[in-house]
């Protein structure tokens, strides 16, 4: 299948913007954090921010919940309106991020067709989710994308490219787009555009790779599913197809770029009775092992209360779990080569079994598409 993932009119902040401001890491992080999103906010004050047109799942339970998101949708509009944004028109952007521990990762943001993703088990589809997803977190999230007026991609696509052929075709020769620092030790980002015969060069090569799975979800899987849930209703709807909520803007990345790293997403139990916390993990593949702690999990919360959160990074997890009324079950690495074979054959892993990077090595918003 062609055109799967194609240039796209991205949004960037005009020149000037103080884009360590500007940039926001994605807002699944965190989310046992609230103080680092208040430090942020307070830090950013009044400049333009991504920050203002996402939603951290920190505060995705506080009471003020609902108007966060109203604020968020009229900053979208705001910005919109308010020239704060630069349009780079029909272009692929080259991305070089220098993550926290020196290592240096590539990727190409563009935009995917929803036409050739499909969440579901069993699917058979040119790009696959890799984690199971859970209709009933799909809602909330495709009620706030109908509402929104703009998008901003934390969803990372793999593309298993053996012998490297798309990204070096896109790699560093065009108009420098941004180069900063990120906020907080989140590390360098730069930004190259791709466009005319070297984005048509890097469409062909995309075009080429082999099937049956030609990407598979790295990383914001139900962002991406409600991107899909939200495009559907709209097609029956009546919605052209040329529609731009057909499209979800991402990042797509080599699965064999040495600098894309698995790590474990570990399960740690709040407020609860910690005095019989005693069961282990051991055995199994990694999924079988996931599986397993989201079953002592649920048992756990059933029989002594309490709440379960999924945290990224041992050091964070072991702190928590030292807490009075925590308690925590770390997990391995999903070894990443097994990521495309287990997938075709055996279809999705549990939710939440592998994380590209630490926090602060996750996709940071600083593009945007209009979607409606």
């Amino acid at each position: 299948m062609t055109d799967i993932f194609t240039p796209a009119d991205i949004l960037l902040p005009r020149e000037g913007t103080d884009m360590t401001k500007w940039a926001a890491v994605a807002c699944d992080q965190f989310s046992a954090r609230p103080d680092y999103w208040q430090t942020m906010s307070e830090y950013v004050g009044k400049a333009p921010s991504a920050l203002r047109l996402m939603l951290p799942e920190a505060f995705l339970n506080a009471p003020d919940t609902e108007e966060r998101k109203e604020a968020l949708c009229q900053a979208m509009e705001d910005y919109l309106v308010g020239d704060i944004f630069r349009n780079i028109p029909d272009s692929y952007i080259y991305v070089e991020r220098t993550l926290p521990n020196g290592k240096i990762r590539a990727g190409l943001v563009g935009k995917l067709d929803l036409e050739a993703y499909d969440w579901t088990q069993g699917s058979r589809s040119p790009v696959r989710s890799t984690e199971a997803t859970v209709p009933s977190r799909l809602p909330v999230r495709a009620a706030l994308r109908r509402r929104a007026a703009l998008e901003m991609p934390h969803i990372v696509l793999f593309m298993d490219d053996v012998d490297n052929t798309v990204l070096p075709l896109a790699a560093g020769s065009g108009e420098v787009l941004y180069d900063f620092d990120l906020y907080q030790g989140g590390g360098h980002i730069r930004g190259f555009r791709v466009s005319g015969e070297q984005a048509a060069a890097v469409k062909g090569a995309i075009d080429a790779l082999p099937g049956p799975i030609v990407f598979a979800m790295g990383d914001g899987n139900h962002s991406l599913a409600a991107a899909k849930e939200h495009w559907e209703a709209l097609k029956a709807a009546g919605a052209p197809m040329d529609h731009p909520a057909r499209y979800a803007l991402a990042e797509l990345e080599n699965l064999r770029d040495e600098a894309v790293e698995f790590y474990p997403i570990h399960r740690v139990v709040f407020d609860t009775d910690a005095g019989g916390f005693t069961e282990t993990l051991s055995g199994g593949d990694t999924g079988a092992l996931v599986a397993k702690a989201d079953e002592l999990a649920s048992a756990y919360v059933a029989a002594h209360g309490g709440h379960v959160d999924y945290i990224h990074g041992e050091e964070e997890a072991r702190a928590l779990a030292a807490r009075t009324g925590c308690g925590a079950w770390l997990l391995p690495a999903l070894d990443k080569g097994e990521l495309f074979p287990h997938i075709e054959t055996s279809g999705n892993y549990p939710k939440k079994s592998f994380s590209v990077g630490h926090s602060l090595d996750k996709r940071w918003y600083v593009e945007c598409r209009k979607i409606r």
